[in-house]
């Protein structure tokens, strides 16, 4: 198998490796339009570790073209000749990956080496389960979704383009003054989620980074919804649209979040919590009940703390 690249991105292919053997051949121009995104794509992977030497002349056509044979040296990496076409729905599917002959795997979407797929698991168009993600049977993932580093439990619903398991979102400022990333690095750290769990269009889930992020059985989340890292939640806790979790927060069961509530980091709420659209919780909340407000406090307490704001503006008092 050949992949085809246009001669621009040579000093690109000759940085990466001093194993590269580039020999020149030529090919039409729509051919090498065609296949060049392809070989971007691959390269940007850090799939493609060795070249092969060919020397071809097409004609007398006059653009200029690198061709490389796929090559794998580390059984991590992904060797694209190691795909196939699945029998059930046409997607494309590695060699290594477990997928019950029930799967539906549609055409455009891939699945990675070491994955595992249940009975009656349905793949989107356009959807990635990346290497060793899990997912349980009669799980549907919509299209475009992208699955890395986490396991789906069964019967769950992932809506179209939710994101699950990327790093979370780290920084540090050095003595310079620069913005640095911190690594998330931590070993074998993933984003679990539980059964029954649905997961609403462009939501973004991160994995863990010193502990799993979790996501308890028969949960609901809304669309546009972002969980960061080590975050765990509960069972049976619905989540509406926008509502924004930051890292390493704990939720217990039954919690009910609405729309747009944010969640500082190291946090911990407590079972049957209901918190108002708009919240904003700053500290531990420990007992179950109603809150609301900006920072979030009693129900009760945000209804007076309105009205008293109203009171104080009718009157006209400074």
């Amino acid at each position: 198998m050949l992949i085809l690249l246009e001669i621009v991105a040579a000093g690109i292919l000759q940085s990466q490796s001093k194993s590269w053997l580039p020999e020149i051949f030529t090919i039409g121009n729509r051919c090498c339009r065609k296949l060049s995104t392809i070989s971007i794509e691959i390269l940007a992977a850090g799939n493609i570790l060795r070249s092969s030497i060919k020397n071809v002349t097409a004609g007398n056509k006059s653009a200029p073209v690198y061709a490389f044979t796929l090559r794998s040296d580390d059984g991590a990496c992904t060797d694209y000749l190691e795909f196939e076409k699945w029998h059930n729905g046409g997607g494309s599917f590695h060699k290594l990956a477990y997928i019950d002959p029930t799967a539906f795997i549609e055409l455009g979407a891939i699945v990675h080496s070491k994955s595992v797929l249940g009975a009656n698991v349905h793949i989107g168009s356009g959807a990635i389960v990346g290497p060793g993600v899990t997912i349980g049977p009669s799980t549907k993932i919509g299209y475009n979704a992208a699955l890395s580093n986490c396991s789906i439990g069964d019967s769950c619903i992932i809506h179209n383009g939710a994101c699950i398991g990327q790093d979370g979102f780290g920084f540090f400022v050095d003595e310079h003054g620069t913005v640095l990333k911190k690594p998330q690095v931590g070993d074998m750290l993933y984003a679990r989620i539980g059964d029954n769990v649905e997961i609403g269009a462009n939501t973004c889930i991160d994995r863990g980074s010193w502990r799993d992020t979790v996501i308890g059985d028969h949960s609901k989340i809304d669309n546009l919804v972002q969980i960061g890292h080590n975050v765990v939640i509960g069972k049976c806790c619905m989540l509406c649209g926008q509502v924004g979790i930051a890292g390493s927060v704990t939720m217990g069961d039954y919690v009910t979040l609405g729309g747009r509530v944010a969640i500082r980091d190291h946090v911990s709420i407590a079972s049957k919590v209901r918190l108002a659209a708009n919240s904003c919780v700053t500290k531990d909340i420990s007992e179950p009940g109603d809150f609301g407000g900006f920072p979030a406090v009693p129900v009760h307490e945000w209804h007076r703390q309105v009205a008293t704001c109203r009171w104080i503006m009718k009157k006209g008092i400074s």
